[in-house]
């Protein structure tokens, strides 16, 4: 099981980088989906490692446009923020599949969008706001993209149901 699941993150984070190179402005690009979808299969730990290479890719692939310290929080939080979607979803899934999926999306979207934004506004000002409404749209399309590709997929596939939690 701990071949498959690995392998199936190296797929995931190859995913990662063709998501880097689907860029909507700078290093916002849809990256962080495979992330996501690496969450809700393979649980938060995976996707939080799939969500922190995919954005360290993507910021590569755009030559660190915001410097690479400043990448490195960003990477932070994309784990933080695939880690807390993930544990989110899987916790209230238990219990209202519905309600988990409203709450882990929103999660994901605050987490990846304004709190990711106010994380760095120490460093690059708060000029980077501006960069908020084009952020939370494509981190809510890269969750919503992860959450039709989940209920697309086969039981087989979805490895954390199968094992003991990680959380």
């Amino acid at each position: 099981m701990k071949t498959r699941k690995l392998s199936i993150t190296a797929l995931f984070i190859a995913l990662s980088l063709i998501g880097a190179n689907i860029k909507i402005a700078g290093s916002i690009a849809f990256d962080s989906m495979p992330g996501f979808l690496g969450a809700l299969t393979l649980g938060p730990v995976f996707g939080a490692l799939i969500g922190a290479i995919g954005h360290l890719l993507t910021a590569a692939t755009s030559g660190f446009p915001l410097s690479l310290p400043v990448h490195l929080i960003v990477m932070i939080n994309m784990a933080l923020t695939m880690y807390m979607f993930g544990v989110i979803y899987k916790v209230l899934s238990k219990v209202n599949k519905y309600a988990a999926l409203i709450v882990s999306n929103l999660v994901g979207v605050v987490i990846n969008g304004p709190v990711s934004l106010f994380m760095i506004i120490p460093i690059l000002g708060s000029g980077v706001m501006t960069m908020l409404p084009i952020l939370t749209l494509i981190a809510f399309l890269n969750i919503l993209i992860a959450d039709i590709v989940y209920k697309l997929l086969p039981e087989s596939v979805k490895l954390w149901k199968s094992e003991k939690s990680e959380i």
